[in-house]
């Protein structure tokens, strides 16, 4: 049995991920809050999975911490699972790396242009992970949209909410087409990403891009999200409220209206991948579990 030591365990995706590979890996965890790097013992793991971030945030946060978590952090300890003999170290990224919106599809061969200072420290933290690989310690980067499923928070839990709350939205016809990746489809992804490494090795840093099979509207997003809320709402389209909430609220605008479109073909045609869950049914998963 493979051992892992997996960061941010206590999170979101980290959660899901003990829970549903416990049986396959011994895992082990570890807090960057509540424990001392210096006495982590990695002379036995075989995969670090590095979960730990600090994620972007609304309210924002400085240049400064950004790079001491994203990116010090980051380093410290693959620097540290390097010198113990680990062999793979995967990385959690993000498609904030590219940029932002766009009617283009990003995938695993895009340039990067971040805009902001969470893509920015998370770029850089790639770029100086592969500084550190050889043939014995393999970098695994998985850059990921918007992560969907139970318990998430955020956007997702907000939008919720509301068509939970209001039954006419002004979202009618609304066209933008936005990847996301429900949890259980990234988690077979990373499961498969470790697989990989075991079964062919890895020549050069690998980039892995992950994705739902299909990208969702705005106003589709909204009528699978009432459908299993089994709630009856009616989504009109208002002449001028995209304009004025562009106008009044640009980072509101962006997200409900904006697309971004990811194409992971490399990446599935690498790993032979196979998402295990349809977009209905990780919307479905996420209302229900």
């Amino acid at each position: 049995m493979k051992k892992l030591l997996i960061t941010g365990s206590s999170g979101f995706v980290g959660s899901y991920f003990i829970n549903k590979y416990k049986e396959k890996y011994e895992i082990k965890s570890f807090s960057f809050l509540k424990n001392d790097l210096n006495s982590l013992d990695c002379s036995s793991i075989d995969a670090v999975f590095h979960l730990s971030a600090l994620v972007h945030q609304m309210g924002g946060a400085s240049a400064y911490e950004y790079e001491r978590v994203n990116v010090t952090q980051t380093l410290e300890l693959a620097k540290k699972a390097k010198e113990s003999g680990v062999g793979q170290f995967v990385f959690m990224s993000t498609v904030k790396v590219y940029g932002e919106e766009t009617d283009a599809k990003y995938s695993e061969n895009s340039e990067c242009h971040p805009e902001d200072e969470y893509g920015k420290s998370k770029l850089k933290a790639e770029l100086e992970l592969a500084r550190l690989e050889d043939e014995n310690f393999k970098i695994s980067i998985i850059r990921t949209p918007i992560i969907y499923g139970y318990g998430v928070k955020a956007n997702i839990k907000s939008l919720v909410k509301l068509v939970d709350k209001i039954s006419i939205l002004p979202f009618g016809k609304i066209e933008n087409r936005r990847s996301m990746v429900y949890i259980g489809n990234l988690c077979h992804l990373v499961d498969e990403v470790i697989r990989f490494r075991v079964k062919h090795g890895m020549t050069e840093c690998n980039i892995f891009l992950a994705s739902d099979d299909e990208p969702l509207s705005t106003t589709k997003l909204i009528e699978l999200i009432a459908k299993n809320l089994d709630k009856k709402i009616y989504l009109i389209k208002i002449p001028f409220f995209e304009t004025l909430l562009k106008m009044l609220k640009p980072s509101f605008h962006k997200r409900l209206y904006g697309s971004l479109e990811v194409d992971n073909t490399l990446t599935k045609e690498k790993l032979n991948l196979k998402n295990p869950y349809s977009v209905e049914e990780g919307i479905r998963l996420m209302m229900q579990e």
